[in-house]
């Protein structure tokens, strides 16, 4: 099962209403998906030269404000920290190898979620709507967003293993579906110096495009070579730090919908979730092609 969604605005100041939007369309999804939830939202850029990197303590007792001086005088500026729950964005001016470098081993119970830009990653188990309030997801702000609801066919229900993965700057995957080759396409991908840190089919597919990537190839260029060299069935939602993509299998077995406005651009495992969008009557709805790469922003 599982349910996907993303919204890409198109018009910037719409920005205050993206997670008002974007939470109605998640708890849509609680019925392909009440195990777990999470996603990745883009927007609200540091200052020029920070990157921020978003983290999870399995603890409620991090020391969040030590944590940010602490990078701070390592890379000699003044931090920035905003909480939520036990995440954490803190944006440092520093690259992302610098940064990731600076909280390994820290802390065991510590965890990355994303480095980049404009990403910030937040999942974790529990309900759709438990997430949505949790994270208090309506009154967030951005440029886009894409989500995912969990129902575990193939794992533990478990934080690592909820979607959305990222790995590498700015760039992250939900999925909906199976692979049937991520073991040995894991295998590839850690020998060329990829990491992949859960048994998630679903990271090795994220893994998968940062490595197509970093050869020199643009997202959409990779999401097309992923249509020879991922086995399996799947619909894929993307999002870069200004773009957003959709891809569906050759064969097309896991639903997907999309509708565009001069608005924004929407999509969702079932219409219900974007029925509530406002101009959704006048939109032009349809059903991604198989195989065929759908891209936004600069996710080209």
């Amino acid at each position: 099962m599982c349910g996907i969604i993303g919204l890409y605005l198109k018009k910037p100041e719409l920005a205050d209403e993206i997670g008002a939007l974007f939470a109605e369309m998640l708890i849509c999804m609680t019925g392909r998906g009440p195990d777990s939830a999470g996603f990745a939202l883009y927007g609200n850029e540091p200052p020029q030269g920070y990157l921020k990197v978003t983290l999870r303590h399995d603890g409620d007792g991090c020391d969040w404000d030590g944590l940010a001086a602490q990078l701070g005088a390592r890379f000699g500026c003044e931090p920035r920290l905003e909480i939520n729950a036990n995440y954490a964005v803190i944006a440092v001016r520093a690259d992302a190898d610098e940064l990731a470098a600076a909280l390994s081993g820290l802390d065991s119970e510590l965890m990355v979620m994303s480095i980049g830009r404009s990403i910030e990653i937040l999942k974790e188990i529990g309900s759709p709507e438990s997430i949505v309030d949790r994270f208090a997801i309506r009154g967030m702000r951005g440029s886009h967003i894409i989500g995912h609801t969990r129902m575990a066919t193939e794992s533990a229900v478990t934080t690592d293993g909820s979607h959305p993965f990222s790995t590498g700057m700015d760039l992250c995957l939900v999925h909906n579906g199976s692979l049937s080759n991520h073991n040995r396409l894991r295998n590839k991908l850690e020998r060329q110096g990829i990491e992949i840190r859960t048994e998630n089919d679903s990271e090795v597919a994220a893994g998968y495009l940062m490595w197509r990537m970093q050869e020199g190839d643009t997202l959409e260029r990779a999401l097309e070579s992923a249509l020879s060299d991922l086995d399996g069935f799947y619909t894929f939602a993307i999002g870069t730090a200004d773009g957003f993509a959709v891809l569906r299998d050759p064969i097309a077995c896991k639903p997907a919908v999309l509708a565009e406005t001069d608005a924004y651009v929407a999509m969702a495992s079932e219409f219900q979730a974007l029925a509530g969008l406002p101009g959704i009557d006048d939109a032009e709805v349809w059903e991604p092609k198989p195989a065929r790469v759908y891209t936004w922003g600069g996710a080209n």
